[in-house]
């Protein structure tokens, strides 16, 4: 049977999903050891029960770059007679990307030990945007990872897609607030990412993908509810800084096959739901004159729980929604102006129901919370039960 790039998407996904499923286990007992765990009611919107390890990330990143520098071995080794000639073709030219493929595992490192620094010792939030800022600057300026959107400026390209990434490693974080919910969100985003690559005839960049969703699946394992591990700001800063590297090395944009240039709106709908919600987040905390960066109960799981379902059906109906809402924007890469038009309409109208069904319900029942408890109606509840997810 002759290799094709669909066996080795397979297999790339299989080996990260694996190794992250057995370093899982092992970082556990490090972060017990090492006293790397999240203690109930450490924080004042931390509602779970027992003591928690808190060292995800660390497996996480074990798992990518172990199968990364497994693969390397594996293609400089390999005696590559029995693969398809398109497979060899690309090989050959791995070894000139190899310098960018460093600076981008290099990033992945200082992301994860930034958040994993703040996990242990904790960090002030000026210093953790400008470690932030350091990563995305060090990825964009090295790793040559561009966020373009059509301009040739460079100083607008680096700017624009620093902030991508700074973006994304703290929406990431902010939406890391129930058992699987990040981490989750994230593996159903990497699928869509391989698909698109895919699609698109982008080979490395759909490997890259396809083994980060493998590595988020296997951790995904340990982190649904009821989570054995935490993934915490390491893990969030790893995903988060691989979704902003993955959404900005592929291209949605060809002359050859795009009939618009909507594709490149593509990435927005498959992260929307995580960046929608930290819109939302930070909307109310600035309007409530609280900082940003404090942890509260009004992210859109919280405001599902409300509503009346479950922690485990509130993180489910949120999989599903980022599912849908990835999956609904994929023909933006082939369809005419008049396609892309509806698909766009239909996904701002889909953000837009969700909108009115968080703000509704919320409403509702604060309003009835306010007038039990004689506060006034103009007050902000922030409020949910206790329960053993993370937040």
């Amino acid at each position: 049977m002759t290799l094709t790039w669909q066996h080795i998407y397979l297999l790339v996904f299989l080996l990260g999903g694996t190794l992250s499923l057995v370093f899982t286990p092992g970082c556990r007992l490090l972060a017990e050891k090492w006293d790397i765990v999240d203690r109930p009611k450490n924080e004042k919107h931390k509602q779970h029960r027992a003591a928690t390890p808190y060292l995800g990330g660390l497996a996480m990143f074990g798992a990518w770059i172990v199968a990364i520098l497994l693969g390397y071995l594996l293609v400089m080794t390999a005696d590559l007679t029995g693969i398809s000639p398109d497979i060899a073709a690309h090989l050959e030219g791995l070894r000139g990307i190899l310098p960018r493929l460093g600076v981008i595992c290099l990033g992945a490192f200082l992301a994860m030990g930034l958040g994993l620094w703040d996990d242990k010792f904790g960090m002030k939030a000026q210093f953790k945007f400008a470690g932030q800022f350091l990563v995305a600057a060090l990825a964009v300026s090295f790793g040559g990872v561009k966020v373009t959107l059509f301009v040739n400026n460079p100083v607008f390209v680096w700017c624009i897609t620093v902030f991508w990434f700074m973006l994304l490693m703290n929406a990431t974080n902010f939406f890391d607030n129930m058992d699987g919910l990040a981490v989750g969100t994230i593996t159903i985003a990497m699928g869509l990412f391989t698909v698109t690559a895919i699609l698109t005839n982008q080979y490395f960049v759909a490997t890259l993908s396809s083994l980060t969703c493998g590595v988020c699946l296997g951790f995904w394992f340990y982190n649904h509810t009821p989570a054995s591990i935490f993934m915490g700001d390491s893990g969030s800063h790893f995903l988060g800084y691989m979704a902003a590297v993955i959404s900005a090395g592929t291209s949605y944009f060809s002359h050859q096959e795009s009939l618009t240039r909507f594709p490149i709106l593509i990435p927005l709908f498959i992260l929307a739901i995580p960046l929608f919600d930290a819109l939302v987040v930070v909307m109310i905390r600035l309007r409530n004159g609280k900082p940003i960066y404090v942890g509260d109960h009004n992210h859109i799981s919280h405001r599902f729980v409300k509503m009346g379902l479950s922690r485990r059906r509130a993180v489910q109906m949120v999989h599903l929604m980022a599912l849908m809402l990835g999956l609904s924007v994929l023909p933006l890469l082939w369809g005419d102006l008049k396609t892309a038009c509806i698909i766009v309409v239909q996904a701002l109208i889909f953000l837009l129901i969700i909108t009115i069904m968080q703000i509704g319900a919320a409403g509702s029942i604060n309003e009835e919370r306010r007038k039990g408890s004689g506060l006034p109606l103009n007050s902000v509840d922030s409020t949910v039960p206790a329960d053993p997810d993370k937040n």
